[in-house]
């Protein structure tokens, strides 16, 4: 099977695939769109159990972020990057050099930053191989981790989602479940501690989940068992694909808002959500934080300018979402799709829409 017959292909406009033997690098980068600009997005490096789930994460990752950069009103393309191999043992300088030269190779049409399994000292070592890194810090005292920012767009969202559904800006007191305390989860779990949440977290790593019941009083659930909580709010924020079949008949909550790309295993689950009356927060509007925050920095601008954007943004955006998805009784995450390509595709002609 070709790549143009691959399941998540989606008219994407580069696929490119690198081996260095020397090093052991694997790895796929996948470029969806540039209409708006040239494509930016992360790498992430995972243990796939295979090259065809390595390339289904690639494909489904690149569009989604077309999709973000759209959604969140900044001229970008989507793309990102994978790499073969567990971050906790694979992981070389030698291997990231190599992998800074595969992006080196498109000679810009593709920008890098940091993602799942990779931080900003491996943006670093990348960086000696191709300008085209971002999301690391340069100087002393200059920002570049963009956890940070995806973790307030999700906090922002979160409590968007709230309001349209249970009425109430104020979570204190609301019981939210958060799956995946990485940089990501572990910066929105403070956030909601301070707003007066009460968290339910779960993590592969117990040290992740030692850290929040320490420093939040967070319960600690099994990760088999965390989509089952009797909680209002259920926050995926690991990787994709968390919500399924077998998901959706343990799910309890109300709403759906996290930081994990993907989050549904296949489009029609979001009309399956909608049919329990949960709120699903399309993930690529809701974590759109960190590419904002990284275009900024990319200009040189300063954190509350990228924080304005931010605020503005996804909250707006959210909430139209949410109000036509209302209003023409369809899922979210297929207005959400309607609201993006409204902004980066000139062919595209709304079917159906209420806006």
């Amino acid at each position: 099977m070709s790549v143009f017959e691959h399941r998540s292909y989606d008219d994407h406009e580069h696929v490119a695939f690198c081996h260095d033997r020397e090093t052991g690098l694997n790895a796929i980068i996948a470029i969806h769109n540039t209409c708006l600009g040239n494509a930016m997005g992360g790498c992430r490096m995972v243990n796939y159990r295979s090259a065809d789930e390595a390339l289904n994460d690639v494909l489904r990752l690149s569009r989604g972020m077309t999709y973000k950069s759209a959604a969140a009103n900044l001229p970008l393309g989507g793309g990102k990057s994978v790499i073969l191999g567990d971050p906790r043992e694979h992981k070389t300088k030698d291997m990231l050099r190599a992998m800074g030269r595969f992006v080196d190779s498109l000679n810009g049409r593709y920008v890098v930053a940091e993602d799942s399994g990779m931080g900003e000292a491996d943006m670093r070592v990348m960086a000696e191989q191709t300008p085209h890194v971002v999301g690391y810090a340069k100087h002393d005292g200059e920002r570049g981790d963009p956890a940070p920012a995806t973790a307030y767009g999700v906090f922002l969202g979160l409590r968007t989602a709230v309001a349209h559904r249970y009425k109430t800006s104020d979570i204190r007191d609301m019981r939210v479940a958060i799956q995946g305390m990485g940089n990501v989860g572990y910066r929105l779990a403070k956030l909601l501690h301070e707003a007066g949440a009460q968290l339910l977290v779960s993590d592969i790593f117990r040290d992740n989940t030692d850290r929040a019941r320490r420093e939040f009083g967070a319960t600690v659930v099994p990760p088999e068992q965390i989509f089952n909580q009797d909680v209002e709010v259920i926050s995926p924020c690991a990787l994709g694909a968390v919500i399924d079949d077998r998901v959706l008949n343990q799910l309890r909550a109300g709403v759906i808002a996290g930081s994990a790309n993907n989050q549904l295993a296949y489009d029609d689950i979001g009309n399956a959500l909608k049919a329990k009356s949960i709120l699903y927060a399309p993930d690529y509007v809701i974590n759109a934080g960190g590419i904002i925050d990284v275009y900024y920095q990319t200009r040189g601008l300063p954190y509350a300018q990228a924080q304005r954007h931010m605020t503005k943004c996804i909250s707006s955006t959210l909430t139209e979402v949410f109000r036509r998805a209302a209003s023409s009784d369809q899922s979210t995450n297929v207005i959400a799709d309607q609201v993006a390509r409204s902004r980066f595709d000139p062919d595209y002609h709304p079917i159906n829409d209420a806006a």
